[in-house]
């Protein structure tokens, strides 16, 4: 673990001039932000979201697959009521197959991997703007996400920053 004493180190300097204690559990902004995992989005900062202000759900696709438990508890327990999906370009998503990834985990990890990552779907997708449509369109009609959500969709360009919304 190279990286964990740097982590540490930083989270007691950090936790030294720690002033937020006193926000609320309920996110100020009443939005929770679906989006990708991938290191190169900053969604605080691409949305200007402050501690406190928003749900980010994190997960590889930014996908509501994987998605759906966290936004019912976010809407029903935590008092969101809009949800912003954000895919983004160059994404890692579009460039394997299930059975690249399974082929890999198993030569990788070995038969018992392998045979878990059989039955799994990876959800990869090939066209990133039409992932965002299935998205939108899951969220909506799902039974757990609450019907009167306004729910928009983006696709975040990793070279410009940029939000370029998907209808």
């Amino acid at each position: 673990m190279a990286v964990l004493p740097e982590f540490l180190a930083t989270n007691e300097s950090y936790a030294a001039t720690f002033t937020k204690g006193d926000l609320p559990m309920l996110p100020g902004r009443k939005v929770a932000v679906l989006v990708c995992m991938d290191a190169r989005i900053d969604p605080a900062k691409a949305l200007g979201l402050k501690e406190g202000d928003a749900h980010v759900i994190r997960n590889a696709g930014g996908l509501a697959a994987e998605a759906i438990r966290s936004l019912a508890i976010s809407q029903e327990l935590l008092g969101t009521r809009e949800i912003v999906v954000i895919h983004h370009t160059d994404c890692g998503m579009l460039t394997f197959t299930d059975d690249v990834i399974r082929q890999r985990l198993t030569e990788s990890l070995g038969p018992e991997a392998g045979a878990l990552a059989a039955g799994m779907d990876f959800l990869p997708f090939s066209d990133v703007e039409e992932s965002v449509r299935k998205d939108l369109a899951a969220l909506k009609a799902s039974p757990l996400i609450r019907p009167d959500t306004p729910i928009a969709g983006f696709v975040y360009d990793v070279k410009t920053g940029h939000l370029n919304p998907v209808d």
